[in-house]
């Protein structure tokens, strides 16, 4: 690869998601550098993985799958929105019971 080919080199949006992916995962690692309010271990970063693993493979499928963009874009939403209600369930237990 040469400087002109580097230069323009672009991130697909696959790339750009699994990357976010992984900062999500690593920002709580940086937090507890700097605060003691973030005190987790490592069942709490294998749950965030797991989370963001299943999260993002059913991303994937979606839009592997989904041929329509309105399909597409219902079935990411639902995924968005059922990972954000575990995160938040994990978190601070939202649900009654």
């Amino acid at each position: 690869m040469n400087i002109t080919t580097a230069h323009n080199a672009r991130f697909t949006p696959r790339q750009i998601a699994w990357s976010a992916a992984a900062a999500l995962l690593v920002a709580p690692a940086i937090a507890m550098l700097f605060t003691r309010e973030v005190n987790w271990g490592a069942e709490d970063f294998a749950a965030l993985a797991l989370l963001i693993g299943v999260g993002g493979l059913a991303g994937e499928l979606a839009v592997r799958f989904a041929r329509k963009p309105v399909n597409r874009a219902i079935l990411i939403a639902a995924i968005a929105l059922a990972f954000l209600l575990v995160w938040a369930e994990l978190a601070v237990g939202i649900l009654p019971g």
